[in-house]
């Protein structure tokens, strides 16, 4: 059974940072892709940041320069290092893997098999 596990999530000041883990276990082999999703109140759970197994990336436009999306593969981890947060980023943050090949990077949910709980995020101007 695979279970994924974040942490890191809090509160921080506009400006701040926050850096997210998503710990995996349960693999019969390392999946394909994993990626960090968020979900603000209200509103439809929308991509932030991509990474395959081979470490290439891919981010929203909306995080592009402040996001970054990294894995230790050592210690079956995701990171989401965060960098000048803004108001508009709060929401809670999932990690999801998909254990299928892409030919192009997907940021559509339903493309990613397995999710974690999530683990809230909020910032205060």
């Amino acid at each position: 059974q695979v279970h994924l596990v974040e942490s890191g999530g809090g509160s921080v000041q506009a400006g701040g940072s926050l850096r997210l883990s998503c710990g995996a276990s349960g693999y019969a082999a390392r999946p394909y892709s994993m990626a960090w999703f968020r979900q603000p109140p209200g509103k439809e759970r929308e991509a932030v940041a991509r990474i395959d197994r081979n470490g290439n990336t891919n981010y929203a436009d909306s995080v592009k320069g402040r996001f970054t999306i990294s894995q230790d593969n050592a210690k079956n981890t995701l990171y989401l290092q965060m960098n000048s947060l803004k108001p508009e980023d709060p929401a809670m943050y999932y990690c999801a893997a998909r254990d299928r090949f892409d030919f192009f990077p997907t940021f559509r949910a339903s493309d990613y098999n397995y999710w974690g709980q999530g683990t809230q995020v909020t910032v205060s101007s």
